[in-house]
């Protein structure tokens, strides 16, 4: 969550510095994707690179490849269009999409819980939108990509889950940011034809950041915790996301705290920590 509140703002100064969003994405994850494979085929730190069952490639491509994709692009233009403080909170919402995610058709406290936790957290989430719902500065866009990046994220992880027990964490991360990298390389290239990319050293540093830290090392990590608990349990420490992010963006870019930032982000933790049930961990489904 450190290294993902950092990998945010870094994003931000690098949309604000007209770097195109698809292409921001694309080429972190495929350097993410080579690094990975570089570490597993020439260190123990990752593991060993291991042939993909064939059975499994089909999967890796739509279900890891594609999701990741959209949900990056989603991310990244939410960023662009709105401050990064206000993405995060909708990213600090995931939590509870994945619990609902989880709990699908069943029912009992347990699931009403759940539906509670969806209400007491999107209720942040309309703090958020108040503003412009009064009639303030709209920004439906970068809010409503906001929103949508929270929602996407944690059905990308909810679709991995096909993958534990078969690849670990570092395999899952690698295997999926180059099949993300691959979908989303043609509209990255027709960016770069648009407008010249700037190259100053200070952009090319944050990239290669977001590669090594948000990717590699954030991604990995984030992996090896959904092989070893529920989904549900991992994506409560989603809820430090908006603190890290808010931290990096105060300091770094010199972004301002609303009061409703603040209320919002205590009601998505209320939220998240009202639907969160630790249990011994289920065979994934």
């Amino acid at each position: 969550m450190v290294f993902w509140g950092g990998n945010n703002a870094a994003v931000k100064h690098l949309v604000a510095n007209d770097w195109p969003p698809v292409w921001i994405g694309c080429s972190r994850m495929g350097l993410c994707a080579v690094l990975l494979f570089a570490l597993m085929r020439w260190t123990p730190w990752f593991g060993k690179l291991r042939p993909i069952d064939p059975g499994l490639n089909s999967a890796l491509w739509w279900r890891g490849g594609l999701s990741l994709a959209v949900y990056v692009v989603v991310f990244t233009c939410a960023i662009q269009y709105n401050s990064v403080a206000r993405v995060a909170i909708f990213l600090g919402a995931s939590p509870v999409w994945m619990l609902l995610m989880e709990g699908k058709g069943a029912w009992g406290w347990h699931a009403t819980r759940r539906y509670l936790a969806a209400i007491v957290a999107f209720s942040g989430v309309t703090i958020l939108f108040w503003p412009q719902i009064k009639g303030g500065q709209a920004n439906w866009l970068g809010d409503g990509l906001g929103l949508l990046s929270g929602i996407l994220w944690a059905g990308y992880c909810r679709l991995c889950g096909v993958f534990q027990g078969r690849l670990t964490g570092p395999e899952i991360t690698a295997q999926t940011m180059w099949r993300a990298s691959a979908l989303l390389s043609p509209i990255a290239v027709w960016e770069l034809f648009q407008k010249p990319l700037a190259l100053k050293p200070t952009l090319i540093g944050l990239q290669i950041y977001c590669a090594i830290f948000g990717g590699v090392l954030a991604f990995g990590i984030w992996h090896s915790a959904l092989l070893r608990w529920p989904p549900g349990r991992v994506f409560l420490f989603n809820n430090i996301i908006p603190l890290t992010t808010m931290f990096f963006a105060w300091r770094c870019l010199g972004e301002t705290v609303s009061g409703n930032f603040l209320v919002a982000m205590a009601l998505v933790i209320a939220g998240v920590a009202l639907g969160q049930k630790i249990t011994p961990k289920s065979s994934p489904s």
